[in-house]
């Protein structure tokens, strides 16, 4: 059976790096990937950007990707969007046989403790974890939040609706949102780090503090 695919996150402003994970786990998993920007996310600061903008940067990075695509599914929901009660949406849209993963960067992988039931994710989805440079996948991190639920093969994935853990290989990109908007407001170079019709948009919105160009349509 096919595997469903959802990429969570504040995506604030996506990245290069939010794309190379994307790319990496449509590929080793032969899978649609679902980028699933947050409204409200519940375990960090407010986001920069309204999460309409965010959504439709995420529309531009994504624009000619095979298998890329968005899920505004958190955005029309009120309140905190909590990982949970998105997958039991899902799972109430798709069945409990459906495989399904939620894919994640290795620093939120680690503080899966803090998330509201977090053991009952292990219920709902598969995890895909993608390492980042300063967030190593610690052993016995891993062991202790995901006891015997690891697996190098993607095909465990596909054979079961929920309850693996398999790590996505990819090349790292250093850079994190925190950063460019670091770099936006210390007025440093942050075009490099973004997609070139993300950086564009934040350019015509004024987005993160960037002055709006001269003559720009809002």
């Amino acid at each position: 059976m096919s595997l469903l695919v959802f990429y969570g996150g504040t995506f604030d402003p996506i990245h290069d790096g939010h794309l190379a994970i994307a790319r990496a786990a449509r590929d080793a998993l032969s899978a649609r990937v679902r980028l699933m920007p947050a409204a409200d996310p519940p375990h960090r600061a407010p986001p920069g950007a309204s999460a309409e903008h965010r959504a439709r940067m995420l529309d531009l990075a994504v624009a000619g990707e095979p298998d890329l695509v968005v899920d505004r599914r958190e955005l029309r929901r009120d309140g905190p969007s909590y990982s949970v009660e998105t997958l039991r949406e899902i799972r109430a849209e798709v069945g409990p046989e459906q495989p399904l993963a939620l894919l994640v960067g290795a620093d939120s992988f680690l503080d899966l403790p803090k998330w509201r039931e977090w053991q009952a994710l292990f219920e709902l989805a598969h995890f895909v974890v993608a390492e980042r440079p300063g967030s190593p996948l610690d052993n016995e991190r891993v062991e202790a939040i995901a006891a015997n639920r690891e697996t190098a093969e993607v095909e465990a994935l596909r054979g079961a609706p929920a309850g693996r853990v398999y790590r996505l290989h990819q090349p790292l990109h250093a850079e994190s949102a925190s950063q460019v908007r670091q770099l936006i407001a210390a007025g440093q170079a942050w075009q490099p780090f973004v997609p070139a019709p993300v950086a564009a948009y934040i350019e015509r919105h004024g987005l993160y503090g960037v002055p709006i160009q001269r003559g720009a349509v809002v």
